[in-house]
């Protein structure tokens, strides 16, 4: 027996046999439940992620919102000292003018003091002193001065 006369003898019996599994054991059926399942969870997921991107907007939203409503009680409570030491007291000049809130308002009241740096109190965009003059004013006499503490 050649490979032809096999295969042309085969070929009927296996197509018989997959039909029977495929239709007869119910795979199909089984295999179109599966993706169908499959679709309907990826529906599902696109479902979450935009529900999850309407909450992170909410979020943006309330966090812009909580953030303009504390600007505003910032400039109440400006406006409320300026009233209290009364507006004329100092030439009508605005005491709090271009100040900013420290970073970190400090412990609660009642709470353990927390671990202090050196700039702990200190603003990270305050500039600080400027000392590049410093080496120049004194520079020539440094050495009278490093004398002077003889």
């Amino acid at each position: 027996m050649n490979k032809k006369e096999l295969k042309a003898m085969l070929k009927p019996l296996i197509k018989e046999c997959i039909k029977e599994v495929i239709f007869e054991d119910g795979v199909l059926s089984g295999v179109v439940s599966e993706v169908a399942r499959g679709l309907g969870g990826t529906q599902i997921v696109e479902s979450q992620e935009t529900q999850i991107k309407a909450e992170e907007q909410k979020l943006a939203e309330t966090k812009q919102k909580s953030l303009q409503e504390h600007k505003q009680k910032i400039n109440e409570s400006r406006q409320k000292l300026l009233d209290a030491i009364g507006n004329e007291a100092y030439n009508g000049v605005n005491l709090f003018e271009g100040t900013t809130p420290l970073s970190s308002g400090g412990p609660a009241p009642g709470a353990a003091p927390e671990v202090q740096g050196p700039l702990a109190g200190v603003a990270s965009a305050d500039p600080g002193v400027d000392i590049t003059n410093l080496v120049g004013n004194v520079g020539r006499s440094w050495k009278a001065h490093m004398d002077a503490g003889k």
